[in-house]
């Protein structure tokens, strides 16, 4: 899907959710999942158009669409074979501050990617989930988060490079952060790669997991 059209499904099921709140079953919200056209996406943040590398002319030749977001975070890119995964939830209901919120998504990330046997580090000056590097070379990210929360309800989230083309990412500095290479689960497996459908299935039961612990905690 692309990714204006996705923009349009979150707001959409964010008015749902927000509603839910005057009814007799107030929702704890909703998980979506997509998979977008080729799409670089450029957050509001002023130093992030600079990190946009490609010309006009070579986006048009790779078929990347550029957009706007009012996500959280730097530029990014999203494709066909990345798991975007928006988690449309309300913090309120959750009882999640919003650095508890990225926690969770970070704890699912981590969990869904070592069921499948990829180890991941988290990096203490860097939002995302990171595969350690051999000594001396730096760590590779393999999915990235960005969010935005209105009216506490949350829009955005994560993305999990599962068989995303990573020469697209060359088309950008990924998230702003120079010289931090790029990896995905393909990569990391090769033919012991998961398919799509069995990376969204346990992504899915690992954070709805989270979401109900957290809350019983809290």
């Amino acid at each position: 899907m692309a990714y204006a059209e996705a923009y349009e499904v979150q707001q959409e099921h964010h008015a749902a959710v927000l509603a839910s709140r005057d009814s007799d079953a107030p929702e704890l919200g909703r998980i979506l999942l997509v998979e977008h056209d080729p799409v670089v996406t450029v957050s509001r943040r002023p130093s992030a158009r600079e990190h946009l590398l490609a010309t006009p002319e070579l986006l048009a030749e790779h078929g990347v669409d550029v957009q706007g977001t009012d996500r959280g975070g730097d530029i990014t890119y999203h494709g066909p074979g990345q798991l975007v995964c928006y988690p449309i939830i309300d913090l309120n209901r959750a009882k999640l501050r919003l650095i508890e919120h990225v926690r969770v998504l970070e704890g699912a990330i981590i969990q869904t990617l070592g069921a499948f046997g990829v180890e991941t580090v988290q990096d203490a000056d860097a939002t995302g989930v990171w595969v350690p590097g051999a000594t001396g070379a730096p760590e590779r990210k393999i999915a990235a988060i960005g969010i935005r929360v209105r009216r506490w309800i949350s829009l955005h989230g994560l993305a999990i490079n599962v068989t995303t083309d990573l020469e697209h990412f060359g088309l950008i500095v990924p998230c702003g952060l120079a010289g931090r290479p790029v990896t995905t689960m393909r990569a990391e497996l090769g033919e012991a790669c998961p398919a799509m459908d069995d990376v969204k299935r346990v992504l899915v039961e690992r954070l709805t997991a989270r979401l109900s612990e957290r809350r019983a905690k809290a």
